[in-house]
């Protein structure tokens, strides 16, 4: 197979795929190594085939949140309530797209996250307490902000409401809506 050809399938696979692809079983499914796959997605990024590098793995981004409401809410908590955060996201049916920061010398840092559910919270919680990786928002005092992705307006908004309760939300956020 050539390497143009292996990279569209990659790219169609990565599309009809339900939830994050590991460069690992891309590498066994088109049977070349791991570091070939990784050298494939980078030139496709370089072309602009918009493909997401996620804790769990690839993800065509073809978008979920195409036909979603995208907000940015501005949270503050402890490493010990981030898996209570997201989770009061997805349990309301929204996606957390990704996590920023703004550190006061390389500016806007964002991290892709892409957790629509329980399950993928619990997982990216788990990777970071398993490797002993701090969130980007150490570099903040907590201080972070989340793209999500909500079904509507009505969503979004019990999402601020329940974050707020839980003293998540930074209160100016609040008091300026949406």
């Amino acid at each position: 197979m050539m390497s143009a050809q292996r990279r569209e399938g990659i790219h169609q696979y990565l599309i009809q795929a339900k939830g994050p692809v590991t460069a690992t079983a891309l590498a066994k499914l088109f049977n070349v190594s791991r570091q070939v796959i990784v050298g494939d997605i980078a030139l496709m990024r370089a072309a602009n085939m918009r493909i997401l590098a996620t804790p769990r793995g690839y993800l065509a981004d073809q978008d979920r949140k195409a036909a979603a409401l995208i907000r940015t809410i501005a949270c503050r908590h402890t490493l010990a309530d981030m898996a209570e955060e997201l989770n009061t996201i997805v349990d309301h049916g929204a996606g957390i797209l990704d996590v920023i920061v703004e550190h006061p010398v390389y500016g806007q840092i964002t991290g892709q996250l892409q957790i629509f559910s329980r399950y993928d919270a619990e997982s990216f919680v788990h990777k970071i307490r398993e490797r002993q990786a701090p969130p980007l928002s150490v570099l903040t005092d907590g201080v972070h902000f989340h793209t999500i992705a909500c079904p509507s307006e009505a969503v979004y908004e019990r999402i601020l409401n329940d974050l707020g309760e839980k003293g998540y939300l930074l209160l100016e956020q609040r008091q300026v809506g949406p």
